[in-house]
């Protein structure tokens, strides 16, 4: 029986690799009980291997997103409390995954399953990140989120294509290159 604490042992284990993720992911999508300590292992902010934890929920979220369902209350409240860059990205990728399925023209049970108070969690934690000091993968993820959010807020638009406007100067190659393709997409 893997607990908690054996999960985190676990965990210390995966790196980088697509293989050590996806094994994990396996373990986590056979036995759908390890999703919350999963979760909480990977809100542990100040603890490195919350990283891991991220990497692997994200790697677990692509293969069946509805295992997050049952866990949308914890994820959205804690998301935007997540510090190292290594955990912001799966975090920022899980939230377009969440969003694209939310506005997806194929009926899902996301849909169903994301309220308000989860989208305006979303919405506030994504514009965090698209402001901060984050990386541009964080950054673009949020971008796509906020894009699908202000189909459904009218106000979020406005204020995504100031943020880009105000930051474009001063992004990257690959920001330069979203912010583009995202501004297009707002005209």
């Amino acid at each position: 029986m893997v607990g908690k604490e054996e999960l985190y042992q676990v965990l210390d284990h995966v790196d980088h690799s697509r293989e050590k993720r996806a094994e994990m992911s396996s373990l986590i999508l056979s036995r759908p009980d390890l999703v919350a300590p999963l979760m909480e292992i990977a809100f542990t902010f100040d603890d490195p291997i919350s990283s891991r934890a991220s990497w692997v929920l994200e790697f677990t979220a692509k293969e069946n997103l509805d295992c997050i369902i049952p866990h949308l209350d914890l994820f959205t409240a804690h998301i935007g409390q997540v510090r190292f860059d290594s955990a912001v990205r799966p975090m920022a990728k899980i939230c377009e995954y969440l969003t694209k399925a939310y506005f997806s023209n194929s009926e899902n049970k996301i849909q169903k399953a994301l309220t308000d108070r989860h989208l305006e969690l979303i919405t506030n934690t994504c514009f965090d990140w698209l402001i901060g000091e984050h990386k541009v993968a964080a950054k673009a993820y949020s971008m796509t989120s906020l894009l699908l959010l202000g189909s459904k807020y009218a106000w979020i638009w406005p204020e995504l294509k100031m943020v880009i406007e105000q930051n474009y100067a001063n992004g990257s190659a690959a920001y330069k290159a979203r912010a583009r393709h995202t501004l297009a997409q707002l005209k």
